[in-house]
């Protein structure tokens, strides 16, 4: 009756193991509640790989969009993101389930990605306006994502390699965990932040221009943002010959609107890329090359001062 998508159930099963088997079997029947519960008409699923994802469409006729995953920390502290932002520069959230980690959502429509629009410079400005939405104090007690838990990652990369930096140049791992190092304990003001701000989590929409989607909710300052939008678009773009030309634009634009230090842009930034390479090593042992890539044009950058 529901479509379980090949890739999604593989990666589950990759990921969790006999956990992972058992929260797929119990899906349908899952689905199936909560169609019933929040009369919803389920259609098949976006073919994504760490969460199932659903268009449907409510009983007035509403589009929206459900989401669930197998439960993790991460799930919860984008549900509790979406709550606290509430709308403003963010998707809406409208029905939640925190203890079973359901959720649903608007439908963002047109939904065109930013990585649509090829002028890199008004990406960039668009991305630094939805960025000053959606950052906002966090008053009380809830299971989001700090920097330091986020960033914590990057201590198993030397274990994992016996002691070396395995396929990282070494300099860039000793600067990102130098960076790590410094800038952590001399955050600025903490406040939520996206924590995942890159070119296919924000969308054109009609009730504001762009609205950001799929927060990781992650706590700590203010520059930190930045990270995910200066490695990204994945793909060709870390090919790109004059990538370290953009790459300075950006961070000038991203100064110029949010009055960011650049050097403190461009060591989060660099850091984050080197995280970025280790997770992908470890969720699936290929596919750091770009990460890499990125974080030396930044560190590259970070010394031209």
């Amino acid at each position: 009756m529901y479509s379980i998508p090949t890739d999604f159930a593989n990666c589950m099963i990759e990921m969790y193991s006999d956990e992972g088997r058992a929260w797929l079997s119990a899906l349908p029947s899952t689905l199936h509640e909560y169609a019933q519960r929040w009369s919803l008409t389920l259609r098949p699923p976006f073919p994504l790989s760490y969460n199932y994802v659903a268009p449907a469409v409510r009983a007035d006729g509403s589009e929206a969009v459900l989401k669930l995953g197998f439960p993790n920390r991460e799930l919860l502290s984008e549900m509790h993101a979406l709550q606290l932002c509430a709308g403003r520069g963010m998707v809406r959230l409208l029905e939640v389930d925190f203890e079973r980690q359901v959720f649903l959502l608007e439908r963002i429509r047109p939904g065109v990605e930013l990585v649509t629009v090829e002028d890199d410079e008004q990406a960039t400005r668009i991305a630094a306006q939805v960025m000053q939405q959606l950052w906002r104090p966090v008053t009380d007690a809830r299971p989001l994502l700090t920097v330091e838990s986020w960033t914590a990652g990057l201590q198993k990369l030397g274990p994992h390699f016996g002691g070396t930096t395995g396929p990282f140049p070494e300099y860039l791992v000793d600067a990102a965990e130098q960076i790590l190092a410094e800038f952590i304990p001399s955050m600025g003001e903490r406040v939520l932040l996206h924590g995942d701000l890159h070119h296919w989590n924000i969308l054109s929409a009609t009730r504001q221009p762009w609205l950001a989607l799929d927060p990781k909710g992650v706590i700590g300052e203010r520059e930190y943002e930045v990270g995910a939008l200066l490695r990204n678009p994945w793909g060709e773009f870390h090919t790109r010959p004059d990538m370290k030309t953009i790459q300075a634009r950006r961070v000038d634009i991203l100064s110029e609107m949010l009055g960011f230090e650049r050097q403190r842009m461009l060591g989060w930034g660099m850091a984050q890329a080197v995280l970025s390479a280790w997770w992908s090593v470890e969720d699936h042992g290929h596919g750091w090359e770009g990460a890499i890539g990125v974080a030396e044009v930044l560190y590259g950058l970070g010394k031209e001062k």
